[in-house]
């Protein structure tokens, strides 16, 4: 059962990154999961996010780096998208 759960879960994921940023290579697949579990626990515990960002300054430098290009692929996803509605 969890081989099963997690194949359906590495699907949501993929279908997710697509939706997202138009692709789903698993480099972006790893990203968005990284952005998704940083943000959620930034939300829900922002002590230990403040804490992991101080305890490790230089990958909290990468995570940023990560969510810009996150934000700036989807950004011109939802561009493309919109084109293609016109």
């Amino acid at each position: 059962m969890e081989n099963e759960l997690h194949r359906k879960m590495d699907g949501l994921l993929e279908k997710y990154t697509e939706l997202l940023l138009g692709d789903s290579s698993e480099d972006l697949k790893d990203k968005v999961k990284m952005w998704a579990l940083y943000t959620h626990i930034s939300k829900s515990m922002p002590a230990l996010a403040k804490h992991w960002n101080s305890t490790y300054p230089d990958d909290k430098e990468e995570l940023k780096r990560i969510i810009n290009e996150i934000k700036e692929l989807n950004e011109t996803h939802r561009r493309t998208m919109k084109k293609e509605e016109d």
